[in-house]
């Protein structure tokens, strides 16, 4: 017993794991930390008699439930600026596309985001990681995509990096986005930038070991799938793992192109068909979808729910925060939005922040379930019963959180 270095016990463990019961879990159980590994869990009844005597450090949660620290999969935390403005606009009627293509959207953000220096950007950015942490965050997945040329692409990155070190909460996993759209001084010449991406961004962003995986928007108002299929075939080449936004606006297979190149991820999926939900279930991809998003851009076209369950394809659930359209610093309220605008179960829904949100990043052996021998990242709710934490609308329940075996 002397090697569990904390206990804690009279628990609802909220495991996550598949094939029990719901939520796996375990009623009125203990779990015990070695190290920064989950070295025991159970019912208390299965408790060693000695266990409580001879941990040195026990504590009594009385009842509440503990989860797995929860993952938020997919943002866009570090960017310059902000683009309230252009909320008030497609208030007033402006569409998405429309702000694209007149130079605001993202374009508006790459130019904000070139000008701050990396300083101003790990201020803001530390800023807005400190609201997911406060509701049991964990893990964050960070991209970039708004700086859009080599030395602002790896300065978002840098950043990105940072924000996990020395973070005893944090872990940070990157992913470069440099197709995230066509930066101004290459307005007419679609190919050169693509150029520039595969053959000087890619190589820089691999050799300085600054991204642990390479996405792209894959959309009419952004890049072709011929496009795409470029970066995708330099990153793999590389060694790096690849993720996509699908088919968010309109259906140009991207589901199916993300599949095909064995994507850890395909992102958003309002408009992808039934042949491209097969081709993730075939592929092993997640499926992670951005209620966020949904919701502020007021779209009507739901994401293709049941046949992801039908044909078994994971739903990851993460918050897409970003500046313009979806600037959303919660966690918890997705879980509520999944639930209430995609019609995801409220286990469906956790299992997305934890168990496949942690495989839509290559870190399922890793975390997302309480299981022996993974990480011991987990979180301790005031709260009866899992269901709460999706029902719940503005309140946050987080007690303690637990990362690394150690209370943070």
């Amino acid at each position: 017993m002397s090697d569990w270095d904390y206990l804690w016990v009279n628990a609802q463990l909220v495991t996550m794991t598949t094939g029990g019961g719901e939520y796996g879990l375990i009623e009125n159980g203990a779990i015990g930390v070695t190290a920064d590994r989950i070295s025991w869990l159970g019912a208390m009844n299965e408790l060693p008699v000695r266990a409580q005597l001879d941990s040195p450090r026990v504590v009594d949660v009385k009842g509440r439930c503990i989860t797995p620290g929860l993952i938020d999969c997919h943002t866009h935390l570090v960017f310059g600026g902000n683009r309230a403005r252009e909320f008030e606009m497609r208030l007033k009627g402006a569409s998405y596309e429309e702000l694209q293509r007149a130079g605001g959207g993202i374009l508006s953000t790459v130019a904000a985001t070139r000008a701050a220096s990396e300083e101003e950007l790990f201020t803001a950015a530390k800023k807005r990681a400190a609201a997911l942490k406060r509701e049991g965050v964990t893990t964050i997945e960070v991209k970039s995509g708004y700086g859009l040329d080599v030395e602002s692409e790896l300065k978002m990155l840098r950043v990105a990096k940072s924000l996990g070190d020395n973070d005893p909460q944090l872990d940070v996993t990157t992913t470069f986005l440099g197709a995230h759209a066509l930066p101004p001084e290459y307005a007419s010449d679609r190919a050169a930038y693509i150029n520039l991406v595969v053959e000087t961004m890619l190589p820089r962003v691999c050799g300085e070991n600054l991204a642990d995986a390479v996405d792209g928007f894959c959309e009419s108002i952004a890049f072709s799938p011929e496009e795409i299929e470029r970066v995708f075939t330099r990153a793999r080449e590389l060694g790096l793992a690849v993720k996509l936004h699908a088919d968010q606006l309109s259906d140009l297979n991207g589901a199916a192109l993300a599949a095909r190149y064995d994507a850890l991820s395909a992102d958003h999926l309002e408009y992808t068909s039934e042949a491209g939900v097969s081709a993730l279930a075939k592929s092993g991809s997640v499926a992670v979808l951005l209620p966020g998003a949904f919701y502020i851009l007021k779209e009507t076209r739901l994401p293709p729910v049941s046949l992801l369950r039908r044909q078994q394809v994971p739903i990851a659930v993460a918050t897409d925060a970003n500046p313009g359209s979806s600037p959303v610093l919660s966690l918890l309220l997705m879980l509520n939005m999944a639930c209430t605008l995609f019609s995801l179960t409220t286990e469906e829904a956790l299992a997305g922040v934890t168990r496949n949100a942690a495989q839509a990043l290559g870190l399922l052996d890793d975390r997302g379930t309480l299981e022996t021998g993974k990480r011991a990242d987990f979180v301790i709710w005031d709260i009866a019963h899992p269901s709460e934490l999706a029902y719940m609308i503005g309140g946050n329940p987080c007690v303690d959180i637990i990362k690394d075996g150690k209370t943070v």
